[in-house]
């Protein structure tokens, strides 16, 4: 019983400290989501004109205008519409669209899925590329190798997306490649996710690199390559994982921007995600999609640094055990 009760301590430790660290994060995060919901709220207001005349159009009759105000609760004091506005996202209204007259989650819910693929696929090429080119550069530094990959990796961080985007649409048709523009089956993704990763696999070979030298520099490094293991064994084992820390940033930062809605991708290659849903809402002055629009890029935004920030003090309990002091 002894035996076991000092082999099971430190894992019950363990996840006592994870759960600590996971619920001071979480703690932290409520007054952001709090300053958002209240930003998103106010964002009506900002918006210059009438919202009810953006409904109606040019002609309309004064009932009309006041039955649409007191439907949308307008006429009521600035603290009891915040007071509906919280009570509908309590039960997962963001209100309905004024153009379409459609519930505005039901509009993002069905736009998600396509954002979702798409922000899927160009994490899928930024990871593969932009660790793969990073790993490999830091192996043989201040090679032609390395210097080639990292030159194009300059290139990829200063290219603008809409620049790329518009390459890959003129090289598509250059080589006839059918799959331009859309959303439907697999082949319609892989132009629009290579143009939305590119920046973040440049950015993220950069920063691997940069971090893959410094910690193949280290001792215990040295000493793991001193007892025979084969390279592979020494990057991936033992100095891949060190490096993850800023790799995780990079990757989790990125991905809740694509979730966000990458307007431009989504608008060059005519993929129906969030960003296009934004775009058209504000060219038409959809207020209750813009508010809603902005409100769940904001929430994923944090989710997603939440995520990140839970993923540190799983790779190095020295961040968990700091935070507890």
């Amino acid at each position: 019983m002894v035996t076991f009760y000092f082999l099971i301590r430190p894992i019950t430790l363990i996840s006592f400290q994870m759960l600590q660290y996971i619920i001071n994060r979480f703690a932290q995060l409520v007054p952001v989501i709090l300053g958002i919901i209240l930003l998103t709220f106010i964002l009506m207001y900002i918006v210059p004109g009438d919202p009810v005349l953006s409904m109606v159009g040019e002609r309309y009759e004064e009932e009309t205008l006041e039955r649409l105000r007191e439907q949308f609760h307008l006429n009521d004091p600035l603290w009891k519409q915040f007071g509906h506005y919280l009570w509908g996202l309590a039960h997962g209204d963001l209100g309905v669209s004024f153009i379409s007259q459609k519930p505005v989650t039901e509009m993002i819910m069905e736009r998600f899925p396509a954002t979702m693929l798409l922000a899927t696929g160009a994490m899928f090429v930024s990871i593969l590329l932009g660790i793969s080119v990073g790993v490999v550069s830091a192996i043989k530094p201040h090679s032609w190798l390395d210097r080639t990959t990292m030159g194009i990796a300059l290139l990829g961080v200063s290219a603008p997306v809409f620049w790329v985007g518009l390459l890959m649409v003129i090289g598509a048709r250059a080589v006839g490649w059918p799959y331009l523009t859309g959303y439907g089956c697999l082949p319609y993704l892989i132009l629009p996710a290579i143009t939305l990763g590119t920046r973040s696999a440049a950015f993220l070979a950069r920063v691997t690199r940069a971090n893959m030298l410094e910690v193949l520099s280290q001792d215990y490094v040295r000493t793991a390559k001193a007892k025979g293991l084969s390279t592979f064994i020494v990057v991936v084992k033992h100095a891949l994982k060190n490096t993850l820390i800023p790799v995780i940033t990079i990757i989790g930062v990125d991905f809740g921007s694509y979730l966000s809605g990458a307007v431009l991708t989504e608008s060059i290659f005519n993929w129906p995600g969030i960003g296009r849903l934004a775009l058209n809402a504000i060219l038409k002055r959809d207020f209750p999609v813009i508010q809603g629009a902005v409100l769940v890029t904001a929430l994923i935004f944090v989710t997603a640094n939440f995520i990140v920030d839970i993923l540190y003090g799983v790779i190095d309990p020295r961040i968990r055990l700091g935070n507890k002091k």
